[in-house]
């Protein structure tokens, strides 16, 4: 089998190499999969290069989800040919991963890219939406990195909601994708946002967004209506997140933070079941779905990594680790 590993940190795109291994014998209770589709994620460069909030020992497998098929069952498990999860992270840019039979996730036959970014960009949207504000009908939410794979999940699913959608990008060519992507109103991000959102919209919103940290968490925030939240799930820009005194003084602005691995380790198994439950119907049904910008095979990691990382794109990068 071929498989991605990091043995140091580093930038992702130098440390990442791909090497041969024998195939693990099957265990009682292990089911082998083979990958056929996995997504390079932020958190996955994060965590090759270090700066991740957890890390595993070195040398590391890379790749934190994707979506599989059974290819192999030692006792009792799911029948050859079942679709499934990668819930066992990390080492889903690989040929093959064994799993514990216990923590395979079947699920229906559905698109097979979307279905490789299932377990974090619609989780985390999903939660981003609904574990801190209810959004009613009418009701705007503001988010950075508007033409991201996150933020184009979050509009399909407000709009689902009956909420509306502003996207802040940090360029003008990025208008066009954030619109594509669902949003009702972009703004290129400046020093004068909460002046530009308040002359546009009808009303402030009440829950932002922010994936890249900064002063972009203090600009969004001051977009806010009084004790409006703002949830801060990313650090694209690599600087601590600032805030103005005035946003949380005189507004009231409630300021939390999200990470999926928290919900994973504290959600009970049912509380997962509901949310996977409820994003796999609707990309059944066509209704949740993520751009794809192009999709490389596992040999090329390294150049997916570079491309991923270079920007400028419209949707995600994957990987097809058995052929394209």
């Amino acid at each position: 089998m071929k498989q991605a590993i990091y043995k140091t940190h580093g930038k992702a795109d130098a440390v990442v190499e791909l090497v041969e291994l024998a195939r693990p014998v099957l265990e009682a209770g292990q089911t082998r999969v083979k990958i056929l589709c996995a997504p390079i994620n932020p958190s996955d460069i994060a965590q090759a290069e270090g700066v991740y909030g957890f890390q595993p020992p070195l040398p590391a497998a890379a790749g934190m989800e994707g979506i599989g098929e059974v290819i192999e069952v030692n006792g009792e498990g799911p029948e050859v040919g079942t679709l499934v999860l990668l819930a066992e992270p990390p080492g889903s840019w690989s040929t093959e991963k064994v799993m514990n039979t216990a923590a395979v996730v079947p699920v229906p036959p559905a698109d097979i890219d979307q279905l490789s970014m299932l377990s974090v960009n619609p989780a985390t949207a999903y939660l981003l939406l609904t574990k801190y504000v209810a959004l009613n009908e009418g009701y705007w939410l503001i988010q950075s990195a508007g033409n991201s794979a996150v933020a184009g999940l979050v509009a399909s699913l407000a709009k689902a909601r009956g909420a509306k959608v502003a996207a802040l990008v940090r360029r003008d060519s990025a208008v066009a994708d954030a619109q594509d992507a669902g949003a009702d109103a972009v703004f290129v991000d400046g020093p004068d946002l909460a002046e530009r959102v308040a002359a546009e919209l009808e009303v402030a919103p009440r829950l932002a967004l922010d994936a890249v940290g900064g002063s972009s968490l203090g600009r969004l925030a001051s977009t806010l209506q009084a004790g409006g939240t703002a949830v801060m799930y990313g650090n694209m820009s690599g600087e601590d997140a600032q805030l103005p005194d005035s946003a949380v003084i005189f507004n009231d602005v409630i300021v939390r933070g999200f990470w999926l691995v928290h919900w994973f380790n504290t959600a009970t198994a049912e509380e997962q079941a509901q949310v996977y439950g409820e994003l796999t119907a609707m990309i059944l049904q066509g209704t949740l779905k993520a751009s794809v910008d192009r999709i490389f095979p596992l040999e090329e990691i390294n150049a997916a990594l570079a491309y991923t990382m270079k920007g400028g794109r419209s949707g995600k990068v994957l990987i097809a680790p058995n052929g394209l």
